[in-house]
């Protein structure tokens, strides 16, 4: 059965996507510990990090690295934080947390309610950099 994810990925299911390459698409989290959360996962469906074999694990962390340099500059923080939980969805992915403190990386912190607007905004501030 499709993931959530991979439901987004092929376009059943709306997200604010940030970027996409062959590989790896990066998106809004609908909710998100800050402003400008991303999530970046793999188009194949995996559902362990440390199963997603070596290129594309690579792939996966350097175009986190070009999601995170472009929330940066789009939303003010300190620094994005990176994080790999992998148990609310089973298909891998990598969290970009915008980050004032180190507890703004708490997973267990109320989630922020966004507008559509809002999100769609921020999409678009964060794709300005990309």
């Amino acid at each position: 059965m499709a993931t959530i994810f991979s439901k987004i990925i092929s376009g059943e299911l709306p997200a604010h996507i940030i970027a996409e390459n062959d590989f790896c698409i990066a998106f809004l989290d609908v909710f998100p510990l800050a402003i400008g959360h991303c999530l970046v996962v793999p188009k194949q469906e995996i559902d362990y990090i440390f199963h997603v074999d070596g290129p594309l694990y690579a792939e996966m962390f350097a175009f986190s690295k070009k999601i995170a340099l472009a929330i940066q500059k789009a939303v003010p923080c300190k620094k994005v934080g990176m994080a790999v939980i992998g148990l609310e969805v089973p298909h891998a992915h990598i969290h970009l947390v915008p980050l004032h403190a180190v507890g703004d990386m708490n997973f267990s912190n109320p989630k922020l309610q966004m507008s559509e607007a809002q999100l769609k905004e921020t999409a678009n501030k964060i794709r300005q950099y990309i």
